[in-house]
């Protein structure tokens, strides 16, 4: 198959991947497609099977693509089996996380692929920020694994303190477009509230990434 037939194969449950994005994991050693003679990648039904493992892992797990690589070769060893994924409702951006699946800090940072101290330094520096009994939303996996990956790079916890900053003002603005709708009594309106803010919490996100990426074009060569 071609990566137009892969995203196609995908796409009901992951409709966020790229071709960038598979591109990605095969420069990381996650999928190795063939090669036609005229250079063009061809993935095979095992290779397509492969990716879902990785993308579950990322979606459901917020697994580093390290500890990914090292599942992924257990399998391939026959060290290991894969245990059976729950359905998850799909979005635009991935899939919407249930409510209550918090956890711990000790299993957050197991499900991360990190120290515990990690994670007792990001709540220190004010980047986490814990739920009444110690407890994390969904995710926090995502930013734990983040984090790491940024730490991997010299990127340690207090440069992340203006990424904190920058999203509670963003946060702001959408309280200031939300707050009449919240206001009212009626559960129509808290349920348009609740649903205006995803709205803009995304394009919030988008508008970050796309401004990121814009900077990042004039530092790289």
């Amino acid at each position: 198959m071609r990566i137009s037939d892969v995203l196609a194969a995908l796409q009901i449950e992951f409709p966020a991947v790229t071709p960038s994005k598979l591109r990605f994991l095969e420069e990381q050693g996650l999928v190795e497609p063939v090669r036609t003679p005229a250079g063009y990648r061809q993935y095979s039904p095992a290779d397509i099977e492969r990716l879902r493992f990785v993308l579950r892992q990322q979606r459901d797990r917020y697994m580093p693509l390290r500890v990914i690589g090292e599942r992924l070769a257990a399998l391939d060893a026959g060290e290991e089996d894969e245990p059976t994924s729950r359905a998850r409702l799909a979005a635009t951006d991935g899939v919407l996380q249930r409510a209550d699946e918090r956890v711990g800090a000790a299993a957050l940072a197991q499900e991360s692929g990190v120290e515990a101290e990690f994670v007792a330094e990001l709540v220190a520096a004010g980047v986490l920020v814990a739920r009444p009994g110690g407890t994390f939303e969904p995710w926090a996996r995502e930013v734990v694994t983040t984090a790491a990956a940024l730490a991997e790079h010299g990127i340690d916890v207090r440069h992340l303190r203006q990424f904190r900053q920058a999203a509670e003002r963003q946060a702001d603005l959408v309280d200031q477009v939300v707050a009449p709708w919240r206001g009212q009594r009626n559960a129509s309106s808290r349920a348009h509230a609740a649903t205006l803010a995803a709205e803009l919490g995304e394009l919030c996100a988008r508008m970050h990434t796309a401004l990121v990426r814009a900077a990042v074009t004039d530092v790289a060569p």
